[in-house]
């Protein structure tokens, strides 16, 4: 009898030759749907507006980015609505359209070929906050058996794996906004240790009042009121970001496998790298740009063989500048396209690398970048070829850039099949 790990090792015989991306799902506050929301991002149409998920009147910000047109009954089995939160059902939602367009039904691989690696920032807390109402006001027998899973970190992973049968290696990486970024490393680390195939990427959100307060403690939320210009960053008035729900999810493939069943290839996988930063009081400097020459590195590229620069752009101005900093100390000032499409959803917690690196995929594919909206007057210092209207240019390879709070950093480099 084969064991698991027998399962999980490559013959020598097929050896790995990179990691391809072969399918999208996409659940963004400007677009239900990959095509729909590639069309209103190349169109620069915002998803940004007030909270309509819950009262918002009375807290400091009160816009946020929100998914839709998103019925959850119409994507998700009836079974699944007890126990799941919102930003789970967005993930299934998401896992489901990314499984079909790559083209494979993961039941029929072999049993533990496939499995799923997601990021999170906090679990299910629309659905954590519900049951810890019910526990205070009426009491524990009124709490749901789900709670014990339905906020976890791991959930989305658990979810999507359950109902496609994934029984492959699976986890879930905890590093807020890089965390999209991560978990595609992550993912590819399975693929060499002989995966077939990973769901990977990130959806996340907490737009209800216990994740609101969460988010508003951290001190970095916009507090404006006009959706055009609450969440513009590298300008003069960056204050801040407007946080959102979302993100995309994709199929990971072993670049051979890939190709001998005739998928169609968005890209490749060519190069990650993460550092983490030295204590805010240490008066050491970020090591944001060490990641992007890491990551660099490992996919054999120079800085003059990176075509555009999906930023990390958190919107507060010694962030931006930071982030500005890293990149010159990488690039030429305004030798590379730089641009922000999630000025026009938020930003997404776990879910915004993700989203940037299908939108890098699909710029790839197009030879277009899409646009940065918002942004009209740059900072004193900030020399950025800021792209603000969708550009057309023949793209080979697309870095993106994420950061999380409390010191994460992590480039990615995806480039072109």
């Amino acid at each position: 009898m084969s064991t698991s790990t027998d399962l999980l090792q490559r013959p020598a015989e097929a050896p790995v030759t990179g990691s391809v991306f072969t399918g999208i799902g996409v659940a963004a506050p400007n677009g239900l749907g990959t095509e729909a929301w590639w069309a209103a991002t190349l169109a620069g149409q915002s998803g940004i507006g007030p909270v309509t998920r819950f009262d918002a009147s009375g807290y400091p910000a009160t816009l946020a980015g929100e998914v839709p047109g998103f019925e959850a009954a119409e994507h998700i089995p009836s079974r699944l609505m007890p126990q799941t939160d919102h930003m789970t059902r967005l993930a299934l939602t998401a896992a489901q359209e990314a499984i079909d367009d790559a083209g494979v039904t993961p039941k029929e691989l072999p049993e533990f070929a496939a499995g799923v690696v997601t990021a999170s920032s906090a679990g299910g807390f629309e659905f954590g906050q519900r049951e810890l109402e019910a526990l205070w006001s009426k009491g524990g027998k009124y709490v749901s058996a789900y709670q014990s899973f339905a906020w976890f970190y791991a959930v989305n992973s658990g979810q999507i794996s359950i109902r496609h049968g994934m029984r492959g290696p699976s986890g879930v990486l905890v590093t807020e906004q890089a965390g999209g970024l991560d978990a595609i490393g992550q993912a590819r680390r399975q693929l060499r240790k002989g995966s077939g195939l990973i769901v990977t990427g990130g959806v996340d959100g907490a737009i209800c009042p216990w994740g609101w307060t969460a988010q508003l403690a951290g001190g970095r939320l916009s507090t404006g009121t006009d959706p055009a210009c609450a969440y513009v960053p590298f300008d003069e008035r960056a204050g801040g970001h407007v946080p959102g729900e979302g993100g995309a999810l994709l199929v990971l493939e072993e670049e051979n496998a890939a190709r001998e069943r005739g998928a169609r290839i968005y890209g490749r996988l060519t190069g990650y790298a993460a550092t983490f930063d030295p204590a805010p009081d240490s008066g050491a400097p970020s090591t944001l740009h060490r990641a992007i020459e890491l990551a660099l590195a490992d996919a054999g590229l120079a800085p003059g063989d990176v075509d555009v620069v999906f930023a990390d752009a958190a919107g507060v101005p010694e962030l931006d500048r930071a982030e500005a900093d890293a990149l010159a100390a990488v690039f030429a000032s305004e030798a590379v396209p730089v641009t922000v499409p999630k000025t026009m959803t938020g930003r997404l917690a776990a879910g915004g690398a993700s989203l940037d690196v299908a939108a890098a995929l699909l710029a790839l594919r197009d030879g277009v970048i899409p646009p940065t909206v918002g942004t009209t007057r740059p900072a004193d210092g900030i020399r950025l070829d800021l792209v603000t209207e969708a550009r057309p240019a023949p793209l080979r390879n697309a870095l993106v850039v994420a950061r999380g709070q409390g010191g994460f950093n992590a480039a990615l480099v995806v480039s072109a099949a």
